[in-house]
């Protein structure tokens, strides 16, 4: 009777936590709708931003090669140096119960960190999400500096307050590059795990905008120093935008996936344990059975 009872109970528990995944997965679901919906909407928007600066900068160059120079020298937040000091900004959640989603950035954030110092180069480490947070910080990783409260209201002011934080060491010159290292969303089952340059453009998407087929003639108005000083921090603040909504609805993706193999496993476990309460209890009366006809047997002897 007391096996019989630890699994009648266990089979409750497992029904419970069930009846949990399952909440979870739906709440994860009607979630991840808007995610999708601010992504998608987003995204188009982020990608041509980078495209329109880095033709923009690709054309201010070949106009100022002439006299010498270049946009690099005339933008601080465009030069260009060696990359011996690089910040990363790295995208993690607030909760888990979302399967390998903060696993594998944190992977790759990790890997990126310990290569660049074994270069030779100065790392630093930005982190959004306190599993970000909590993961650095038993690795005593240099942690410029720890986001909190993005997730409870995302929107474009919060991502104006991360690049305003980032670009702040890239313009006193501490830093020369910064690096996005996010979860990237491509559907609720898969996420890419992305580490892209932030800033300064990337040279490959300069020089691509730079060929003859991309080749167009910009007239700037007011000035071309104008439409720089308000495209540069307009792109930056777009790609941490993108970047944050890529990150949420790879979660929430994620957490959808998690908690849906969570309760399959569930219902099999529960399966499972039916069908062992079931046989115990058989043989419990099988056995009750056994006693009550070897005592009428003994009576009758």
């Amino acid at each position: 009777m007391a096996n019989l009872k630890a699994i009648r109970k266990r089979i409750v528990s497992v029904k419970s936590t069930q009846k949990i995944t399952r909440a979870m997965k739906m709440v994860a679901g009607a979630r991840l709708n808007r995610a999708q919906q601010r992504i998608l909407a987003l995204r188009p928007y982020a990608v041509k931003t980078g495209h329109v600066l880095a033709e923009v900068t690709a054309a201010a160059n070949r106009r100022l090669e002439e006299g010498g120079g270049g946009v690099d020298a005339e933008h601080p937040l465009l030069a260009r140096r060696p990359e011996n000091n690089v910040l990363m900004l790295v995208i993690t959640s607030d909760r888990g119960l979302c399967g390998a989603f903060n696993t594998n950035i944190l992977r790759l954030a990790e890997r990126q960190w310990r290569e660049r110092e074994a270069q030779g180069q100065k790392v630093q480490i930005a982190v959004i999400g306190r599993k970000g947070r909590d993961f650095f910080k038993r690795r005593h990783a240099p942690v410029m500096h720890v986001f909190s409260g993005v997730w409870d209201r995302l929107d474009l002011e919060q991502a104006r307050d991360v690049a305003r934080v980032v670009l702040k060491p890239f313009l006193s010159g501490e830093v020369d590059a910064i690096l996005l290292v996010y979860n990237e969303f491509k559907s609720a089952m898969t996420q890419r795990v992305v580490c892209e340059p932030l800033f300064p453009l990337p040279v490959a998407a300069v020089e691509e905008a730079a060929e003859p087929s991309y080749e167009r003639e910009f007239i700037f108005e007011p000035n071309k120093e104008a439409l720089l000083e308000r495209l540069v921090p307009m792109y930056v603040e777009i790609s941490v935008l993108r970047a944050l909504l890529e990150s949420m609805a790879s979660e929430l993706g994620a957490r959808m996936t998690a908690m849906d193999s969570a309760t399959k496993n569930a219902a099999e476990m529960i399966d499972r344990l039916t069908l062992s309460y079931n046989r115990a209890r058989q043989a419990a009366i099988t056995t009750e059975l056994m006693e009550i006809i070897g005592g009428a047997e003994a009576l009758k002897g």
